[in-house]
């Protein structure tokens, strides 16, 4: 049973994004985005400070080498984005540079597929977090699985903006992403054949996880929502920002809820 719940959260994590990409018109797709932000900001730094770091917490291992684990995942995904920023190589319309059309399709192009591998290095681990968290608890599981596609979603969102101006068509871009979204469901299959031989590894794996959602969180989502906006724009961020806190503690049932096997 934990198998075939780890692989519909993975399905749904993976293929509701591009479903929504799909479903929505350019434009919309635009103006959705920065709300889907606020949401998975407060989804994501919800989920880890109120679920996945007291779970782990909750298992007896040493607090300092949780501690440890935190501070070297919160490294880790630094130095990994730093990577993914240099690996990026393309210009902008306004840096001075005069390049003919065929290098800027060109370059376009080499950073649509350069986020499209990077989304899916980035999902197969997505899915192997899941499955960790399936494996320790259910209720866990579930709760996991939602705070990664409330992130995912305006992401993958985010990337097919890329794609289709990377010069991809609508169908080659909603494709594309499916496959990548599909990494999510291998990532899953790995976690569960692989994570359950060492369930020592469980907590650390937990803080890992929640390592992830916080730097997403305030490295990444955070900084795109601190502009000098209207009120009512400001008011907007809030009301999603706290959506998401309260759909993680409807699902939990309060800071931190007993186990759910």
């Amino acid at each position: 049973m934990t198998l075939t719940y780890i692989l519909l959260a993975t399905l749904v994590g993976g293929i509701a994004s591009v479903v929504i990409a799909a479903s929505l018109t350019h434009a919309v797709l635009s103006r959705v985005v920065k709300h889907l932000v606020s949401l998975s900001a407060g989804v994501l730094l919800s989920t880890a400070l109120l679920h996945v770091l007291p779970e782990a917490f909750e298992s007896g291992v040493d607090a300092h080498k949780l501690f440890l684990t935190l501070l070297a995942g919160l490294l880790f995904f630094f130095l990994l984005e730093k990577a993914e920023l240099y690996r990026h190589n393309h210009h902008h319309e306004g840096d001075g540079h005069h390049h003919h059309h065929h290098f800027d399709r060109e370059q376009a192009g080499r950073g649509g597929l350069s986020v499209l591998v990077g989304d899916g290095i980035h999902n197969f681990c997505d899915g192997f977090i899941i499955a960790a968290a399936f494996l320790a608890d259910h209720h866990l599981g579930w709760v996991t699985a939602m705070a990664i596609i409330a992130h995912e979603i305006p992401q993958e969102v985010g990337d097919y903006i890329v794609l289709l101006n990377a010069g991809f068509s609508r169908a080659k871009a909603l494709l594309f992403n499916a496959l990548s979204g599909f990494a999510a469901v291998l990532g899953g299959l790995a976690g569960y054949f692989l994570a359950g031989h060492w369930e020592g590894i469980f907590p650390y794996l937990l803080v890992v996880a929640a390592s992830s959602f916080v730097y997403v969180s305030v490295a990444d989502l955070i900084p795109q929502l601190q502009r000098r906006l209207p009120w009512r724009e400001t008011a907007a961020q809030l009301l999603w920002l706290g959506t998401g806190v309260t759909l993680v503690l409807l699902l939990v049932g309060g800071p931190h809820a007993g186990h759910a096997h």
